[in-house]
């Protein structure tokens, strides 16, 4: 197929890989890495300039919400279902744990990054509760 009409692509590695591009945004898709482990996790990121759209498409994950004020006050897990789309609003805390056959395509603007991202770091409470989010919804990683 002539690409300047069609690009056909995919991504079938580990972790992040931005896949396409246009104008002011990005898809990519975000597949298990060892850093999201659910004993790793250990921050939480948000985004100041973009929503962030995920959409499971295969495996399972839960996105792990933190609401919008300066510092991570709860946890809130949001399990996924293939196909839908979840939209995380600019501002929000966010993080996820995922399968180790998951993967999650991800549509934000072409320029997220560290510069205009910010972090958190989890309280060794909720790191716990990421933890017991996985049990419940991952037991695989505690076979």
């Amino acid at each position: 197929m002539d690409e300047s009409i069609l690009e056909i692509t995919e991504y079938r590695g580990e972790g992040f890989k931005p896949l396409v591009f246009f104008g002011a945004w990005r898809v990519a898709v975000l597949r298990y890495l060892d850093e999201l482990h659910p004993e790793r996790i250990a921050r939480m990121e948000r985004h100041m300039e973009t929503d962030e759209v995920f959409v499971l498409q295969e495996g399972r994950a839960v996105l792990l919400m933190g609401g919008k004020d300066p510092r991570v006050e709860a946890v809130a897990p949001q399990v996924m279902e293939i196909g839908r789309l979840y939209n995380v609003r600019c501002t929000a805390w966010h993080s996820v744990i995922m399968s180790r056959e998951a993967t999650i395509l991800l549509v934000e603007n072409y320029d997220t990054g560290d510069a205009n991202s910010e972090y958190v770091e989890l309280t060794r409470d909720q790191r716990r509760q990421v933890v017991e989010v996985a049990r419940s919804e991952l037991p695989e990683f505690f076979g």
